[in-house]
């Protein structure tokens, strides 16, 4: 039996238009495809079990003319950027065949995995919006959504307080409203009507739950606005014969796609031919002349569509008209109206679980689009939290994003144990305290790790459970936002640090035989699991996969306005081995059977996702093994990161501290590690130290440097001046020699004595070490000197950009005296690491000459130097002596166990020589000129 499409002419919004494909996109046996456009008028071509065109277009002009093939192709190539997968090899001179054609190759799956991407979603901006329709959501039509991705189960239902945690009452089953090809479960919860309310006699009849639009609704009854909107559109003669669009598109819809119509094709009965039902229109349409007079010409094309022609007369009236539109936005109840007449399905703070019958039984799951969520605590299953606040409650934004900076400097936090109490801090907590401390420090951008949901708390929150929801130990959703809110209201970027790189294995809460199988979300076998950390590692060869995790990372931007992320230990996901393999350099290691082809393609698709739809977004790479292209283009056959994390810099100063005494510090080892990427450090990230020296089982800097028990008698009485000069010398030469940015963990810029430890079964489940001590700057003392120290490092960026600027120019370089010179900028960076020399007169090489004037010094005594440096000797001049392959030099003071910054305050001009300058003689040629100036 051939089903005939069926033209209807409607008078919806074109506001509404996308959203009422969405509603028939629920219905079985119906594909939508969605045309766009924004004119005033609109059609809609629905078919059973065909396509749906729907679109608008102004004054109904007639399709453009197809392009050849050649020109579509032509025009597709201008558009594109020019893609090499290996142009990024020449770049950095690499020459390797096997990983050039490895590249190839990841290209060729990568467009491959993007044409099965995009055959299921439209665009990349659809692919990442499925949070806009899973989990739970609020209708228009007075009821709540809910769609589960769980292709292994046979049955799904909710459960909850709203339904006294029945596993039958709200359930969908296979077939109508149940489960679609792909595995996705969807259920309806109807708002229940308060008592004395009738249902409402139009299927269509919206009632908008958060928006107020009581002020269009005049009470009017809905015949009464179908038959205005009847009189004001058709004319004289013509309403006769017609009847009203609303009318038969409400008839039409109940009839065939309501709760009531039919849903097979026997049920729909025998349709006549197209051929016939145009027969028998045509003869009860002779009697009336207003009827202009149509012909349809079947010329066979797909889906019984047909080319309508008409008289010019009656076509040209047919555009005039305008469809009533205010009578449809009066028809649209508001939240006055809807709370006079119904009880919401599921309640704001309800309890909620998905149940779910698999092969092996019965679960009983939390939804993994759940966006709050409370653990498993006291005896108690995990359950998710319904969060829809009434309007007048919604969080409202103040704030708007910051400009990105050329530089940043980013603060490094962890909300639990952020406070000075022994106890779990909250984010209410975190914004009142935290943040204006951070302002106070002169950093531009903090960056918070252990938001997202996690059951364990000692995990630090890498062990993720719930993806789309933060932590309930912190707060609420709302009070997250204040959070990011007041962030941006001082001017602070916020950075999320997620982990994508694995999840927790519990499966009570997380998404580990999340249906009863064990292939859903990660891999099967050993492969799924990591081989250390007890944790599940993602199918990234998946569609639903990474439609789950594209949407994650477009989530936490659209809801809750981060500004970027942090990609947690990429080595994990990138290696089979999950990065516990030893790492020569060798390019072969990048290419060979243990790199996961499909997590690499999945950061690509990531990062061009993100910067696609949000262009000022921060993407910062954290691999351990510096894979080949983390910061290059993807259409250069980069990964497409804005930062990568330089591991190099800590692995060196922990290596220092704990292993090689004081006088056998190597300055040219300490110079090649900290410049040895120079040729990238425009996208370099560095740090002295962050969150895993005082977290991961470590000491932080300060512990190991101000520990007494560490130190010899004979040095007991300094080990205090020691500590505090390290301490600020490696936190300078680290944030100036390289990199665009430079990261500090809370607490460390004053020299948090003790390290990190969260309360666990080991310790007695003790919060003595989850918190941080910022009493210690209330004291004019050590901390406070370091905190003040640190304090005019960031200002100093924040005046002379250090950051943003080129790479250093490292021009002296001493072994046997310690020092270190190099230049930045207009800035002259000296640090003398030797434990015990001081020097008078020392002479660094500078090109300009002129005055230079210090503006930074580790040994003033406001940051708990010596103050060996006088005031006279705060501006120094160059004599013409060549020194480190420059014309000019400075003889400086070097005090030990310092650093000194210097800026060339006042350029000096030598005279012209006496031979071009002495009165009587001719004026200087060029070339004198020029070689005075040389």
């Amino acid at each position: 039996m051939a089903i005939s499409s069926i033209f209807v002419r409607c008078f919806l919004p074109p506001q509404r238009d996308e959203d009422r494909v969405l509603l028939l996109k629920c219905m079985p046996n119906l594909k939508v495809k969605v045309h766009g456009g924004s004119g005033g008028g609109g059609r809609i071509l629905l078919s059973r079990g065909c396509n749906v065109r729907c679109g608008f277009s102004a004054q109904d002009k007639p399709p453009k003319p197809k392009q050849t093939q050649k020109q579509s192709h032509s025009s597709s190539r201008r558009s594109e950027p020019d893609v090499d997968p290996v142009g990024f090899l020449s770049k950095f001179g690499i020459s390797d065949r096997a990983f050039a054609q490895f590249l190839r190759d990841r290209h060729k799956a990568l467009k491959d995995r993007k044409l099965e991407l995009f055959s299921r979603f439209l665009d990349m901006s659809v692919a990442s919006s499925g949070y806009g329709i899973l989990g739970m959501h609020r209708h228009r039509q007075h009821r709540v959504d809910f769609m589960e991705w769980a292709p292994g189960a046979r049955y799904c239902s909710l459960i909850g307080d709203f339904n006294g945690w029945s596993p039958t009452e709200n359930s969908a089953r296979d077939g109508h409203f149940g489960r679609d090809d792909f595995g996705y479960w969807f259920i309806i919860l109807e708002d229940k009507l308060q008592d004395g309310e009738e249902a409402e006699q139009y299927y269509f009849q919206e009632y908008n739950y958060v928006d107020d639009y009581d002020k269009g609704d005049s009470g009017i009854s809905a015949e009464e606005l179908l038959k205005r909107a009847n009189d004001e559109y058709w004319g004289p003669g013509e309403v006769r014969t017609r009847k009203s669009t609303l009318e038969m598109l409400s008839r039409l819809y109940e009839e065939m796609f309501g709760p009531n119509g039919p849903q097979t094709e026997e049920e729909l009965g025998e349709i006549p031919d197209a051929e016939t039902r145009y027969k028998q229109w045509k003869e009860t349409h002779k009697s009336d002349p207003s009827n202009p007079c149509y012909d349809v010409i079947d010329n066979g094309k797909e889906y019984d569509i047909f080319n309508v022609v008409s008289d010019p007369v009656s076509r040209e009236k047919f555009r005039r008209k305008k469809p009533p539109l205010a009578y449809w936005i009066e028809m649209r109840k508001g939240r006055k109206a809807w709370l006079k007449k119904y009880i919401p399905a599921i309640s704001h703070g309800s309890r909620y679980r998905v149940y779910l019958n698999t092969p092996d039984g019965a679960l009983e799951r939390v939804p993994a689009w759940a966006s709050y969520v409370h653990p498993d605590a006291d005896g108690q299953s995990a359950y998710a939290v319904h969060w829809e606040p009434p309007p007048e409650d919604i969080y409202k934004w103040k704030n708007k994003r910051p400009k990105v900076p050329k530089s940043l400097r980013i603060y490094e936090c962890h909300i639990g144990i952020s406070g000075s109490e022994p106890k779990i801090s909250s984010f209410k907590e975190f914004t009142s305290k935290v943040l204006p401390h951070v302002k106070n420090a002169g950093y531009n951008c903090i960056q918070l790790i252990g938001v997202v949901e996690h059951k364990d708390y000692s995990s630090v929150g890498y062990k993720v459970t719930n993806f789309f929801a933060v932590s309930s130990r912190f707060g609420t959703p709302d009070d997250f936002k204040l959070l990011i809110d007041e962030a941006h209201g001082l001017g602070l970027l916020v950075l999320l640090d997620v982990v994508h790189s694995y999840a927790a294995a519990d499966e009570s809460v997380g998404l580990s035989l999340f249906d009863g199988s064990n292939d859903c979300y990660f891999h099967t076998g050993k492969r799924g699991h990591h081989k250390y950390w007890g944790t599940r590692m993602f199918k990234y060869g998946d569609v639903d996969v990474l439609h789950f995790l594209l949407s994650n990372l477009k989530w936490w931007v659209t809801e809750y306005c981060i500004d970027g992320f942090q990609f947690h230990s990429l080595s994990s996901m990138l290696y089979t081995h999950n990065g516990f393999a030893n790492f020569t350099g060798q390019i072969e290691e990048f290419s060979n059977q243990y790199v996961d082809k499909d997590a690499l393609i999945y950061l690509i698709l990531a990062n061009e996702m993100l910067h696609e739809l949000h262009p000022d977004i921060i993407t910062i790479a954290e691999d351990a093994t510096f894979y080949p292209g983390l910061c290059e283009p993807t259409t250069q056959g980069g990964l497409g990161f804005d930062y990568y994390v330089n591991f190099s810099v800590t692995d060196l100063w922990l290596w220092l501290l704990q292993d090689v005494p004081d006088q056998a510090w190597s300055m040219s080892k300490m110079v090649n590690v900290l410049v040895s990427n120079q040729s990238n450090s425009r996208k370099m990230l560095v740090y002295a130290e962050n969150h895993n020296q005082s977290i991961s089982g470590g000491r932080s800097f300060a512990e190991i440097l101000f520990c007494k028990k560490n130190q010899n008698s004979d040095d007991s009485e300094d080990f205090e001046f020691r500590g505090s000069s390290l301490h600020k010398m490696i936190r300078l030469i680290s944030f100036s020699i390289s990199g665009f940015a430079y990261l500090n963990f809370m607490g460390n810029e004053f020299g948090h004595p003790d390290r990190v430890e969260f309360p666990m079964a080991s310790n007695n489940f003790s919060f003595t070490y989850a918190n941080r001590k910022w009493d210690l700057l209330m004291d004019k003392g050590l901390h406070k000197g370091l905190f003040n120290f640190d304090k005019e490092m960031m200002k100093l960026d924040e005046k002379e950009q250090i950051l943003s600027r080129g790479p250093s120019i490292v021009h002296h370089v001493n072994d046997s005296n310690m020092v270190i010179s190099y230049i930045r900028g207009p800035l002259l960076f000296v640090f003398n690491f030797h434990p015990e020399n001081s020097y008078e007169n020392y002479s660094i090489g500078v090109e300009e000459a002129g005055e230079y004037l210090l503006i930074l010094n580790t040994d003033d005594i406001s940051y708990g130097g010596r103050g060996v440096l006088q005031s006279d000797q705060n501006l120094q001049r160059t004599c013409p002596k060549r020194i480190d392959g420059y014309r000019n030099s400075l003889e400086v003071t070097l005090p030990a166990r310092s650093a000194q910054v210097y800026k060339l305050a006042q350029v000096q001009i030598p005279p012209f020589p006496t031979e071009i300058s002495s009165p009587g003689t001719s004026p200087p040629s060029l070339r004198q000129l020029r070689k005075w100036l040389i």
